[in-house]
C-alpha cells in the first residue's frame, strides 16, 4: 500500500469524515487491511486573501512539503475550494496529487450526465476551476444566483462548518437546488464542499446528490492500492 498524506483541517469535520472513509473502504477492498496515513492539519482561519494566490499556494505547498517529509507517498487537499489552485500545486509537489475536482467529473462523465449544478462556498460556485475540466468534457455546470451563494456561504461558515446542523438552513438549501432543477434542468447536484455531506444527507428531487467527500476517498484507497 502506499502512504497516504491529507491535507486536513479544511475544516476538521470533513477531515474526519475523509480519515473514517478510507479505513472503511480499504478495509472492504484489502482484506482487512487499513493504510498508514498521515494528516497535516491546518487552521482554516489562517486562510490566505483570495487576492493573495501566491500565498495560498505557499500556504498549502508547505503543508504539502511536511507531508512528503513525513512520508507520504502522494497527497489530497481535503477541500474543494483549495482546488482553486490545484495546477499550482502539482507544478511544485514533490509527490501526486488527486484532484476532487477531476475525480468527480471521472464520476459524472461515467454516468454520462450533461447538466450538473454546484453548491460550495462562494468562491467555488464563482470560480471557474470546476468549470475548465468539467467543460472539457462537455459538461455544463450551473450555480445559484449571486444572492443565493451568499445565503450558502453564509450558512457553511457560520453553521455547517462547526457542525451545526439547524432544519431551517436544510430546508433553504433544499428550495435553492429546487431552483436549480426547474430553472436549469440539472441531472444531478454536486455537493462541492466537503460539509455539504453533513447537512445534505440523501438525494432529493428524483436527482442524485453527489458527495464529493466520498468520490475523493474512494480514488485515494484505489490510489493507494493500485497507484491509478
Amino acid at each position: 500500500m502506499r502512504r497516504i498524506g491529507l491535507v486536513g483541517g479544511l475544516g476538521p469535520e470533513a477531515t474526519v469524515d475523509y480519515y473514517r472513509m478510507i479505513i472503511n473502504k480499504c478495509r472492504s477492498e484489502a482484506g482487512g487491511k487499513v493504510p498508514e496515513i498521515i494528516v497535516y492539519s491546518l487552521d482554516l482561519k489562517d486562510f490566505p486573501r483570495l487576492e493573495e494566490r501566491h500565498e495560498i499556494v505557499q500556504w498549502l505547498g508547505g503543508a504539502i512539503n511536511a507531508l512528503h517529509r513525513a512520508g507520504a507517498d502522494f497527497a489530497v487537499i481535503t477541500a474543494n475550494t483549495p482546488h482553486m489552485v490545484f495546477d499550482e500545486l502539482v507544478a511544485l509537489s514533490p509527490v501526486p496529487l488527486i484532484s476532487i475536482v477531476e475525480e468527480t467529473c471521472r464520476v459524472v462523465h461515467a454516468m454520462d450526465l450533461k447538466k450538473v449544478g454546484l453548491l460550495g462556498t462562494k468562491v467555488t460556485m464563482s470560480s471557474d476551476f470546476y468549470q475548465r475540466v468539467f467543460s472539457a468534457r462537455d459538461i455544463s455546470i450551473s450555480v445559484p444566483t449571486e444572492q443565493e451563494q451568499d445565503y450558502i456561504n453564509d450558512k457553511l461558515v457560520s453553521e455547517i462548518m462547526y457542525n451545526r446542523i439547524i432544519e431551517n438552513t436544510r430546508q433553504g438549501l433544499l428550495a435553492i437546488i429546487k431552483r436549480l432543477i426547474a430553472n436549469h434542468r440539472i441531472e444531478a447536484l454536486i455537493l462541492g464542499c466537503t460539509e455539504l455531506p453533513l447537512i445534505l444527507t440523501s438525494d432529493a428531487f428524483g436527482i442524485p446528490f453527489l458527495n464529493t467527500t466520498k468520490i475523493h476517498a474512494e480514488s485515494v484507497v484505489r490510489f493507494c492500492l493500485t497507484g491509478k
